[in-house]
C-alpha cells in the first residue's frame, strides 16, 4: 500500500462539467461506482463515486453522501476497493481491520483465531513487538488495536502514547495481567478505550473488540457528517456568492438597457415635439397640405424609430433569458451587400456606386438581422455623418474571416440598444462586432464573420497571409 506522502502526491483536482454532467481528476474521466478518496479540510475520506440528476457525490464507507465539486483534490481509491458493488451495508464496504500487539506467541496465534471464527469479515494483523507494530500503523489504517502492555524494549502505554500521535481516532485495547489494577487505571488515563484481563476471557474480548469497532465507526460516520455539512455550507456560501454577483450585474445591465432605452426613445419623442412646433408655426399663411404631408412624414418617420426601439428591447429581454433564435443560412456576402445596399438608397433617395469581384464570399448568417444591423449604420451615419461626405461600405477577406466595415467621417455615433442585440447576434454567429473612432473625425463598425469550408493546414497558414478586398460601396446622400 502507498504511504500517505506517495499517495498525496498521485492526488489531483476535480473537475464538474454541469453541461454534460461529467465529473474528471485532472483530465481523467471519472464513473459511478469507482472507489476514490477526497480530501476535505484536511482529511482524506474514501469512499465510491455515484451519480445523480442533481450530480455527482461520495458516497463514503460509512453510507455518507458527499456533494462533489470543482477543485476539491482527490485520487483513486485502492484497487481492493475498486470493485466493491455500491449501497453495501458499512461492515461488507469497509472489513474492520485489526492489529494485535503481544510478545506472547501463544496469544498472537489465539487471539487472530478468535477473531476470525467471531467476526469472519475482519482483517487481522500481527506484531510481536511495539516498534514492528509502529511501522505497520504508519502503513495502515487500523479500525482498532490490541496490545499487552508489559512487552520488552517499548511497553504498552508507550506504544499508546505514539498511537495517539500517528492516528488519533484509532481506538486501542491494552491486556493487562489479573490484579494490575494501577497500570488498568493508568491505561484509561492514557487514552484506552478498554482493557482486557489475563486470562483473557474470548466472550468479553470479542464484546469489547466489537464495541471499539462499533464506537469507531459511530466517530468515523460523525466526522464524515460534519464534514459533509461543512462542505454543503460553504458549497451554498459560494453559490450565494456568485448569485449576488450575477444579481449585481443584471441590475447593471438592467440599469444601463433603462438608460439607453430612455435616450433612444426621447430621440423620436423629441422629432414629435418638434413637428408639432413647426407645424402650428407654419400652418399661418402658409400651404397646409404641404405642411401636414412633412408634418406625417416625421411623425411616420419618429414612430418606425420606435418600432425599431421596442423590437430592440425584446431582443435584449430575449437574449437575457436565451430565447433569442438566429435564423442561420448560408448566403453569398457580396451579393447579400449588393440587395441591401440598393434597397436602402431605393428608400431613401441617395446615390450608389461600386466597385466588386465576381468570385463569391460565403458565410453563414440570419439575413433579416444583417439586413437591420446595415440599415442601422447607415440610418445613423446618414443622419449624424458631415453633411456631403460619402458613407463607405468595405467587405474584405483576412483568412478565413470576412471583414465588413462601414465608413463615415463626423457621425460620432454611439453604440445604442440595437448593437447591443447585434453584437450578441454576431457572437453567436461566431464573429466579432466592433467600434473604433478616429482622431480625423472618422468611425468605422466592424463587422468579423467566420466564412467558408473545411482548410487544409497548408490552405489555412496560407490565408492568414492573405488580405484581399471583395468589395467596396459609396452612398452618396
Amino acid at each position: 500500500m502507498l504511504d500517505e506522502k506517495n499517495k498525496s502526491e498521485t492526488a489531483g483536482t476535480l473537475t464538474y462539467n454541469s453541461e454534460w454532467n461529467s465529473l474528471a481528476l485532472d483530465g481523467y474521466e471519472l464513473h459511478g461506482g469507482q472507489s476514490m478518496e477526497v480530501s476535505v479540510f484536511g482529511y482524506w475520506i474514501p469512499g465510491q463515486l455515484a451519480l445523480d440528476t442533481a450530480g455527482w457525490s461520495l458516497f463514503t464507507l460509512d453510507q455518507v453522501s458527499i456533494r462533489l465539486q470543482s477543485g476539491l483534490h482527490a485520487r483513486r481509491g485502492e484497487s481492493s476497493r475498486s470493485s466493491l458493488p455500491p449501497l453495501l451495508h458499512p461492515s461488507q464496504m469497509h472489513p474492520p481491520h485489526i492489529l494485535i500487539v503481544d510478545d506472547d506467541p501463544a496469544l498472537l496465534q489465539a487471539l487472530p483465531h478468535t477473531v476470525s471464527l467471531r467476526l469472519p469479515e475482519a482483517k487481522v494483523d500481527t506484531s510481536n513487538s511495539a516498534q514492528r507494530a509502529l511501522e505497520l500503523i504508519r502503513a495502515h489504517d487500523y479500525d482498532t488495536i490490541v496490545s499487552d502492555i508489559k512487552m520488552p524494549g517499548m511497553d504498552g502505554l508507550e506504544l499508546l502514547a505514539k498511537i495517539h500521535e500517528l492516528r488519533p481516532e484509532t481506538l486501542t485495547l491494552l491486556i493487562t495481567g489479573h490484579g494490575d489494577h494501577d497500570l488498568a487505571i493508568q491505561a484509561l488515563r492514557g487514552g484506552a478505550y478498554d482493557y482486557l484481563l489475563k486470562p483473557i476471557d474470548r466472550d468479553y474480548f470479542v464484546a469489547a473488540l466489537d464495541r471499539a469497532l462499533h464506537t469507531y465507526r459511530l466517530r468515523r460516520q460523525v466526522v464524515e457528517q460534519w464534514l459533509a455539512l461543512e462542505l454543503h455550507a460553504r458549497s451554498l456560501e459560494h453559490l450565494v456568492q456568485q448569485r449576488t454577483s450575477e444579481l449585481v450585474a443584471a441590475n447593471a445591465t438592467k440599469d444601463q438597457i433603462i438608460s439607453v432605452v430612455s435616450q433612444e426613445l426621447n430621440i423620436p419623442l423629441a422629432h414629435l415635439k418638434e413637428m408639432t412646433q413647426v407645424l402650428s408655426q407654419k400652418l399661418e399663411g402658409t400651404d397646409v397640405a404641404e405642411i401636414v404631408r412633412q408634418a406625417l412624414a416625421g411623425i411616420e418617420d419618429a414612430i418606425r424609430r420606435t418600432e425599431v426601439v421596442v423590437q430592440e428591447l425584446l431582443d435584449t429581454a430575449r437574449i437575457e433569458t436565451t430565447t433569442f433564435i438566429l435564423h442561420r443560412q448560408r448566403c453569398d456576402l457580396i451579393e447579400l451587400c449588393q440587395t441591401i445596399l440598393e434597397e436602402y438608397t431605393a428608400q431613401t433617395g441617395s446615390a450608389l456606386a461600386s466597385e466588386r469581384l465576381d468570385a463569391p464570399l460565403e458565410a453563414e448568417v440570419d439575413v433579416d438581422r444583417l439586413r437591420q444591423l446595415l440599415s442601422n449604420l447607415l440610418s445613423d451615419a446618414r443622419e449624424h455623418a458631415t453633411k456631403g461626405s460619402p458613407i463607405t461600405v468595405t467587405l474584405q477577406q483576412a483568412g478565413n474571416t470576412a471583414i465588413l466595415t462601414v465608413s463615415d467621417v463626423g457621425s460620432g455615433s454611439e453604440l445604442g440598444l440595437e448593437y447591443h442585440v447585434s453584437r450578441k447576434m454576431v457572437e453567436q454567429l461566431g464573429g466579432r462586432l466592433e467600434f473604433q473612432s478616429f482622431p480625423d473625425n472618422r468611425s468605422i463598425c466592424f463587422i468579423m464573420l467566420p466564412h467558408g469550408g473545411e482548410h487544409t493546414t497548408e490552405h489555412t497558414d496560407a490565408a492568414k497571409r492573405s488580405w484581399s478586398t471583395k468589395a467596396v460601396w459609396m452612398v452618396t446622400v
